[in-house]
């Protein structure tokens, strides 16, 4: 567990921000025990000048948000509650990032999870059929380009018990073990250009939870997929309409 040692440094699991930004090769951690959310510190940092790569990292959030302000649990200890600051050049990839973060999750999370690893457009992470992580990628644009992205995950380590739906990663997994597999696959996703590669799409495709249900939100039909440039594919019946925008609600949750 993070606690701060008897020079009041704050360590994360016995490490402190310095071991731990060698460790994984970023400029900067910003180590933290407890705060409202990594997200809101990393917009402050980022628009103070700190670089791509910086990463805002807590023990415990006390306001943790996913997509439209959604409260996300984030007890203390009990999962790896971050925000990494990033600074891409290319419009195109901002539009599908938190898909490709989802897919570097998935990937990372493969060798701890009891469950094979699903995605559900378009920033949620699943085994088991419960959640397991959550992705909310968030930018600041100025005169047209990107200024940067603030990524937010949030993983379970250990489940909220009061969460029912929520689920967390084998026993015996630290918090170390899931930044060391976690935190280059990040960085790598927030590097990618472009829209999504066809390989993209088929890996997307092999962890589409949502493949082929029915849906009510964000517009009623049957989920067909994504598209290379993020873009929920549903047929509505008559059509197979592509949505930016929203959340995916499937039948069996709305009843």
């Amino acid at each position: 567990m993070t606690n701060a040692d008897a020079g009041g440094i704050v360590r994360y699991d016995g490490a402190s921000a310095a071991e731990l930004a060698s460790r994984l090769a970023l400029p900067r951690i910003e180590l933290l025990e407890t705060v409202s959310s990594t997200q809101d510190v990393a917009h402050e940092l980022a628009a103070a000048g700190a670089p791509a790569g910086t990463l805002v990292l807590a023990n415990e959030q006390t306001s943790g948000r996913g997509r439209h302000g959604r409260r996300w649990i984030s007890n203390p200890g009990a999962g790896v509650w971050l925000t990494m600051i990033e600074r891409p050049t290319d419009p195109a990839s901002a539009d599908v990032l938190s898909l490709r973060v989802g897919l570097a999750l998935a990937r990372a999370m493969e060798q701890f999870a009891i469950d094979r690893v699903h995605l559900k457009w378009p920033n949620d992470v699943y085994s088991a059929g419960r959640k397991l992580a959550g992705v909310l990628a968030e930018a600041r644009w100025r005169d047209g380009a990107i200024e940067w992205v603030a990524v937010g995950v949030g993983i379970n380590v250990v489940a909220p018990s009061d969460t029912p739906h929520a689920i967390g990663l084998a026993a015996g997994t630290t918090r170390l073990d899931v930044l060391r597999a976690a935190v280059p696959l990040l960085r790598a996703a927030a590097a990618a250009h472009g829209h999504l590669a066809e390989s993209e799409l088929a890996e997307f495709a092999a962890r589409d939870i949502a493949a082929g249900q029915g849906c009510v939100q964000p517009i009623v039909g049957r989920v067909a997929g994504i598209d290379r440039t993020g873009a929920l594919l549903i047929n509505t019946g008559s059509r197979i309409a592509a949505v930016r925008a929203g959340s995916l609600v499937l039948q069996e949750e709305a009843t």
